[in-house]
């Protein structure tokens, strides 16, 4: 599979997919890795946007460490190595003040269950900044993409 049908593929599943494990670096267990559920839309350029909670454990780990990776599986039956799978790695922080009402819109475009969350306080919006990407399509097809091919 070349790069660019990678980067196809990828787009797809992160776009057809409306949630996903989010992985951070844990504050409580120092360097460990620390995994929640987390719904997800995207932005008009295709990173994830998140609606966080400040009280949340991922949240008090992003605003530590950054760096995050957003796993996201390919929907399906069966035995889930057959499924595609994506891990998309960047660093997470709250959206741009100028940005702010695009990424709730199109979160709660998405997601429109969290509207009550969204009108609390203690929710924000944040971007995990693609920075790179691992695919696995399938047998044989697996591979890093670059920010550049996901990221429009």
């Amino acid at each position: 599979m070349t790069s660019r049908h990678l980067a196809g593929a990828a787009r797809r599943l992160l776009a057809g997919r409306g949630e996903g494990v989010l992985a951070t670096v844990s504050l409580h267990r120092a360097g460990f890795p620390f995994a929640s559920l987390a719904p997800y839309a995207l932005s008009r350029a295709g990173e994830p946007l998140l609606l966080l909670s400040g009280l949340a454990q991922h949240t008090r780990n992003l605003r530590a460490d950054p760096r995050a990776c957003l796993f996201v599986q390919e929907a399906g039956q069966g035995a889930s190595q057959d499924r595609a799978r994506l891990a998309v790695l960047g660093r997470a922080g709250p959206v741009a003040a100028a940005d702010l009402e695009e990424a709730r819109a199109r979160y709660l475009a998405r997601h429109p269950e969290a509207e009550a969350w969204a009108a609390l306080g203690d929710f924000a919006p944040y971007l995990l900044a693609i920075e790179e990407a691992h695919l696995v399509g399938g047998f044989g097809q697996a591979g890093w993409i670059a920010r550049g091919d996901l990221v429009t």
